[in-house]
């Protein structure tokens, strides 16, 4: 686990309730919805370790474009249902991919990434962007993973005006 601010994680758990401290710290008290993506982005680019990219994708005209990030420049548009961040948008549903290269319909942006996992943001019921994290590691993410990311997105549905979707 990495080490930040002198405090040593042992647990992904533990990890991510200080992440999520943090991220609250950060766009509690801010509206605008650029700034926080691109704090949220940064933040978990400095607290996740073996990651190669992390960002956002929001829904504009019926697809995925490509929001605030960290990492190698990416794909801009995503279709709906295409790849495992348009999947997540169909679906509704966290994508967590052990190795990306048995996902049907993968879209290498990196051909580094060997392993994905994307968390839709919905909001009122409806999706309105994906959470996504690279790792050139097969098997990098797994169900700790998932649960600690999706209080991220909770954090970010909370305090993030979603209105300039709509």
């Amino acid at each position: 686990m990495k080490q930040i601010d002198k405090i040593a994680f042992d647990t992904k758990d533990k990890l991510y309730k200080y992440m999520s401290i943090k991220l609250t710290g950060l766009i509690g008290d801010e509206d605008d919805w650029l700034a926080n993506l691109s704090n949220a982005s940064a933040l978990l680019d400095l607290l996740i370790d073996e990651i190669n990219w992390v960002g956002f994708y929001l829904m504009k005209n019926g697809k995925l474009v490509l929001g605030p990030f960290q990492g190698k420049p990416a794909c801009v548009n995503i279709e709906v249902g295409k790849g495992v961040c348009g999947t997540a948008v169909e679906s509704k549903e966290v994508q967590l991919v052990k190795n990306v290269h048995d996902f049907p319909g993968h879209i290498a942006c990196d051909s580094a990434s060997n392993s994905e996992i994307v968390l839709p943001i919905i909001v009122d019921g409806s999706v309105v962007g994906v959470l996504d994290i690279d790792s050139p590691i097969i098997n990098r993410f797994d169900e700790e993973d998932q649960a600690g990311l999706e209080k991220i997105v909770a954090n970010l549905v909370k305090y993030v005006d979603w209105s300039f979707i709509k």
